[in-house]
């Protein structure tokens, strides 16, 4: 991964939830992406502002954006009212596609963070097998979920099932030896 492609990947994320691509929708649909799959903690909490306004039902517009954003703290020295303006005002992109470049990032650096952890578990004499095999499935756990949203985020809908013609008629018989009566033999009496 390039240095800068992460922050230009977090910028495009911060586009997909413009208020032209949550009037259409989109936000909605991108469920699966949290803010912790943000690199920069900064398009994280924007991204947590715009998700919030989406929850509550309010009209998500650059305004709205900003009084949210300065309701949970997140206009510093670095990010003037000004400059979020210019942010959430930009013309928005296609939301899917860049929701699930930001996620495979995610996932990708979260997989990079877990072989780190197992390496240093099995680098470290003092781990018994035992420690060795719960630290890696507890990392690898964290792994998963993320790759469950991966999944759930790029598979493609299932479509509907075509409905089966009705029967008509008598259900079929169930198969095998036709019934046999019973033998009537007569008794040896004491």
């Amino acid at each position: 991964m390039v240095e800068g492609e992460g922050i230009d990947f977090d910028r495009w994320a911060v586009i997909l939830c413009k208020p032209d691509a949550v009037a259409r929708g989109k936000v909605q649909h991108l469920r699966w992406l949290t803010e912790a799959d943000f690199l920069l903690p900064l398009h994280a909490a924007l991204w947590q502002s715009i998700t919030a306004l989406v929850h509550r039902g309010d009209m998500v517009d650059p305004v709205t954006v900003l009084g949210e954003a300065q309701h949970r703290g997140v206009l510093t020295g670095s990010l003037t009212p000004k400059d979020l303006m210019s942010l959430v005002s930009t013309p928005a992109s296609s939301p899917e596609y860049w929701g699930e470049k930001i996620l495979q990032r995610a996932l990708l650096a979260r997989a990079q963070t877990v072989a780190a952890w197992i390496t240093a578990y099995t680098d470290d004499l003092a781990n018994t097998p035992h420690q060795l095999v719960t630290g890696s499935r507890r990392a690898l756990a964290d792994l998963n979920s993320l790759r469950t949203r991966w999944i759930r985020a790029t598979a493609v809908p299932p479509t509907p099932a075509e409905s089966r013609p009705a029967r008509h008629g008598q259900p079929p018989r169930a198969t095998g030896p036709p019934p046999q009566p019973a033998l009537t033999t007569p008794r040896a009496h004491r």
